[in-house]
């Protein structure tokens, strides 16, 4: 299938996402001074904006190529749960899987920039998994939505909703209706993601969940990869490495595919870049390797970007254009 029938037809996928939805907020400003009560700069603030981030973001990186989007997850009773839902909502991301827990603070992260650098980020959050009855509500959700969905999207960043129960539950419900499943992984998490159909885990994450403290060699990559394929009984796994591209582990193969980045100014949300579009791809009938090379070039222009940011149609097609022949 031709890279650009593939992009036509990201208009007809639907994707459920599920996993920790975060706010991300951004405060801008200019540096000229060092604080004489404390060696740290002081910061002018001009701006302040907020932007989907976790699961949120991964959700905004499909409806920006033209996908359709249901998102699985749980907010607190909290300002930062209003502004999440009103973005989600101007995105039309479906929010009817996304569930009020009182007991929880909506997970926020502040980050300053002064400049063209991030300065400093704060966060404000719960971490906690679960309860039964919000496990409950939100595997009904899944149980509800998985038959129209092509594929499911699991988005863990460690905050709680990916338990060892809803995992279980998804992977089963995905084999039952024949459906696809990705992971982009937390490393203390590892241990659950069994049977999905593609890992994408950042190399430090693969070193970690596998318990590898160093790689010497090539070599030593190469059976990283076979090791992970092998405990988790998974189809795939995609290990992005930064500026060295990123490596898909199958059974019988591995290809590695070079970085298409030209400048990197922030790796904020890189890693919802990548799972997002894999996912989409993957979705629209795409090959593994085919769908890591449109999510390793949708990659390369999101890090070119200041913030949480996500691709266009027109970019990702510019971008494939220059790289994948």
């Amino acid at each position: 299938m031709s890279l650009n029938n593939i992009l036509r037809k990201f208009s007809k996928a639907k994707v459920l996402i599920v996993g920790d939805l975060i706010l991300d907020r951004f405060i801008y400003g200019e540096s000229k001074r060092i604080s004489p009560e404390a060696p740290v700069p002081v910061v002018e603030v001009k701006d302040e904006t907020y932007c989907l981030g976790g699961a949120g973001n991964v959700a905004n990186n499909i409806i920006s190529l033209g996908g359709s989007v249901s998102v699985v997850g749980r907010v607190g009773n909290d300002y930062a749960a209003e502004i999440l839902l009103k973005e989600l909502n101007k995105k039309n991301i479906d929010t009817g899987g996304i569930f009020t827990d009182n007991t929880i603070k909506t997970s926020i992260k502040t980050r300053v920039i002064a400049g063209h650098q991030q300065v400093v980020r704060f966060d404000k959050e719960t971490v906690c998994e679960l309860s039964l009855l919000m496990t409950e509500k939100i595997m009904q959700f899944i149980n509800k939505k998985i038959p129209a969905s092509d594929a499911v999207l699991i988005s863990d960043y460690g905050k709680g909703v990916v338990t060892q129960k809803a995992i279980s539950e998804i992977i089963r419900l995905t084999k039952k209706h024949k459906k696809l499943v990705t992971v982009d992984p937390k490393i203390e998490n590892f241990s659950r993601y069994k049977f999905v159909d593609c890992l994408t885990p950042n190399i430090y994450e693969a070193m970690s969940g596998m318990g590898v403290a160093k790689l010497k060699n090539e070599n030593d990559f190469k059976n990283l990869g076979k090791k992970i394929l092998k405990k988790l009984k998974c189809r795939s796994v995609l290990i992005t490495q930064g500026e060295n591209g990123m490596t898909l582990f199958e059974k019988e193969k591995n290809t590695h595919i070079p970085t298409t980045a030209r400048e990197v100014f922030d790796v904020t949300g890189a890693g919802d870049t990548v799972i997002a579009v894999l996912t989409l791809a993957l979705s629209c009938g795409a090959s593994l390797i085919e769908s890591a090379r449109i999510a390793n070039c949708a990659a390369g222009v999101v890090v070119g970007k200041l913030g949480t940011a996500t691709v266009s149609k027109e970019e990702l097609k510019k971008s494939l254009s220059h790289f994948v022949k």
